[in-house]
């Protein structure tokens, strides 16, 4: 029965969303189109990191981590807070953390 329920709840989200929903929704999955972006996604899994941090954990440069940092913060996947002079990232909420586990069941397959 809960099958049936969220595939009637999936037709009446479908048919109900306009252009501009679907261009964003677009846009927001090409975010996660770069492997990049991922892994610094996954790095702050466990909280928040400077970006000192996640370049060490990444074994990247400050400028390319700084760079997809900026575009997954307009892309509201994470969120920044100053401490002093740094700047501590971490996840925008749980949302993404879903999206990226259902993405990762998807492959699995």
């Amino acid at each position: 029965m809960s099958e049936m329920i969220d595939q009637k709840r999936i037709a009446h989200l479908i048919c109900n969303v306009s252009e501009d929903e679907l261009s964003d929704l677009a846009e927001l999955f090409k975010v996660f189109g770069d492997s990049t972006r991922i892994k610094i996604l996954y790095d702050l899994f466990p909280g928040e990191k400077n970006v000192t941090e996640i370049c060490d954990d990444l074994e990247m440069n400050q400028s390319a981590v700084s760079h997809q940092l900026k575009i997954l913060k307009t892309s509201k996947l994470i969120k920044a807070r100053r401490d002093g002079k740094a700047m501590i990232y971490s996840l925008a909420d749980d949302h993404v953390k879903t999206i990226i586990a259902m993405g990762k069941e998807h492959i699995e397959e």
